[in-house]
């Protein structure tokens, strides 16, 4: 879909990269690693970011790339784009087109309960997880339609799942990292849980 509005689908997944991961330097092959693309449509459509304002080169201080001999071309979301708060805005909206199609998929795939996604589809960083599941669900299944989403999204996703014992458990037991997902945002797209948190 936003491939025939961007041009390219490398383009839509460029940008989904650098939105995700805005304060980081990434250099091309690093680039090309995460999308899952050829090196030279990266390339080719890093420079066209690159003139368009969207991304900027940039300098890393790790200690790879202080090494002698060791030269890669580094870039980063350049912040101060005027049109960057439009672009992001575009980005969720087609975000959340991608919901609503995710909700009837998970009724083929087992038992849902609850799901949100977070994170990447908020373009929020260090966020717990990128999508919860609370149900049984086809591990195959869903692993193909997490791979199916990244393309959408054009950003890697972090998903967790939960049977619902295993929830319930944690939850009266305080899990720091269970209430670490209770209360980061979220778009909640099933919620069938009988006792549900109240945050959730």
């Amino acid at each position: 879909m936003l491939e025939h509005l961007f041009g390219s689908r490398t383009r839509v997944r460029l940008i989904g990269l650098f939105l995700g991961q805005p304060d980081e330097p990434i250099f091309v092959r690093e680039v090309t690693r995460r999308i899952d693309t050829q090196i030279n449509a990266v390339r080719r459509e890093l420079a066209n970011l690159e003139r368009f304002g969207l991304v900027i080169e940039a300098e890393d201080d790790s200690a790879d790339a202080k090494r002698p001999g060791v030269k890669r071309k580094y870039y980063k979301l350049n912040h101060v784009f005027p049109l960057l708060p439009e672009v992001r805005s575009l980005m969720m909206k087609a975000h959340l087109l991608v919901e609503h199609r995710i909700d009837k998929t998970f009724e083929s795939m087992g038992n849902v309960k609850y799901a949100a996604l977070m994170g990447a589809f908020l373009g929020i960083q260090h966020a717990p997880v990128d999508l919860f599941i609370v149900g049984t669900i086809d591990a195959e299944a869903l692993k193909k339609l997490v791979q199916k989403m990244e393309k959408s999204i054009g950003s890697e996703i972090n998903y967790t799942v939960m049977n619902p014992t295993e929830y319930q458990y944690r939850k009266e037991m305080s899990d720091k990292f269970l209430y670490q997902i209770i209360e980061a945002p979220k778009n909640v797209i099933v919620n069938r849980l009988e006792d549900k948190p109240e945050r959730v």
